[in-house]
């Protein structure tokens, strides 16, 4: 385990570990029922539909993430990760660098925000 990884809290060491494992049950198991997610600008909304995406965009390309920072800034964890995976990179940096916003409710993510790094959050 790197020093990095020390540093993830629980809920989010355990959402890397489910989206590197593609693992669909692990990966919902760290959301809230009402959870959202904010992907590249778009909006998924309770635990069905973040199914549905985790499903179809991190478990079929066969996603994968290199924890490379975690931060904690203003109550959300922020980790920046390198992307692998076999999707569409058109339009993408190589390497694909993804800061993904979490915010914890009850030892789980509540919201979720992933941006290309340096995007800045959306409002």
């Amino acid at each position: 385990m790197t020093a990095i990884s020390k540093r993830l809290p629980q809920p989010v060491a355990a959402y890397i570990r489910a989206t590197n494992e593609h693992d669909v049950a692990a990966f919902i198991a760290c959301f809230t029922e009402d959870a959202e997610v904010n992907d590249a600008a778009r909006e998924f909304r309770g635990i069905e539909a973040i199914r549905a995406w985790s499903e179809r965009e991190i478990v079929a390309p066969r996603v994968t993430l290199e924890v490379l920072d975690v931060a904690k800034i203003n109550g959300e964890v922020i980790v920046t990760t390198k992307v692998d995976g076999n999707f569409d990179r058109t339009g993408l940096p190589d390497p694909v660098i993804i800061d993904h916003h979490v915010t914890l409710a009850n030892e789980r993510i509540c919201r979720l925000t992933c941006v290309l790094a340096g995007a800045g959050k959306p409002a």
